[in-house]
C-alpha cells in the first residue's frame, strides 16, 4: 500500500490511485506508524484520514490545524489538535 520502504523511518505523502490521500505518513520497516493531515483552521476530520485510520487501527492519526483551536480525540481514534499546543519551553 505504501510502496517499497527502506528500513529507517521516513515521512512521505500518501497518494494512492483511489484518490484518498493524507499529507504525511511516517513509516518504519514498511509499517505506517503515524498519519498526519494538515488544515488551515478547524475542520471536520478529513474523510481520507478517517478511512485510513479505520483500516490501519494501530497507526496514530492526527489532524493538525495552523490556526484552529479544537483539541480532542474522535471516537474513531483520530487526534485533532492545533499546531501550537501552548508554551512548550
Amino acid at each position: 500500500m505504501l510502496g517499497q520502504i527502506e528500513d529507517e523511518q521516513k515521512a512521505r505523502a500518501h497518494r494512492p490511485p483511489d484518490g484518498r490521500e493524507v499529507n504525511f505518513v511516517v513509516v518504519e520497516r514498511r509499517t505506517p506508524l503515524l498519519m498526519v493531515e494538515c488544515t488551515w483552521g478547524d475542520a471536520e476530520i478529513d474523510r481520507s484520514l478517517r478511512y485510513l485510520k479505520a483500516r490501519l487501527p494501530k497507526s496514530d492519526a492526527w489532524q493538525v490545524s495552523a490556526v484552529g483551536t479544537k483539541n480532542y480525540v474522535s471516537p474513531g481514534g483520530v487526534r485533532v489538535a492545533p499546531a501550537l499546543l501552548g508554551d512548550l519551553t
